[in-house]
């Protein structure tokens, strides 16, 4: 289960048995559905797909994942809920994490 102060979340390309999960490209996939969810603003007309800033596609250690920020719970629930019971309808490892920026040179 996430905590309800999850700022992101990772839900990423293994099951729970340790099995790459299959597709291949099922981040992109899922990226893309969830690509209509953008802050107001950000929307334009005739765009090409681009990603949602709140479930973008990622590799973290040769491992494919999305990350799912908490701003699109607080937009629109149904697609947060959509994203986290297809990671646990797949038994894909989830785990709750901020990506932190880089040190200063």
């Amino acid at each position: 289960m996430v905590s309800h102060n999850a700022k992101e979340v990772f839900i990423q390309g293994v099951t729970h048995t340790g099995k790459t999960f299959r597709p291949s490209d099922w981040a992109e996939r899922l990226a893309g559905v969830m690509a209509q969810f953008k802050p107001p603003g950000m929307r334009r007309q005739g765009a090409h797909l681009v990603y949602s800033p709140w479930c973008i596609p990622t590799l973290v250690n040769g491992v494919k994942c999305v990350v799912v920020k908490r701003e699109l719970r607080d937009h629109e629930p149904m697609a947060w809920e959509f994203v986290l019971n297809f990671a646990h309808d797949n038994q894909l490892v989830i785990t709750e994490a901020c990506l932190l920026p880089d040190p200063p040179a």
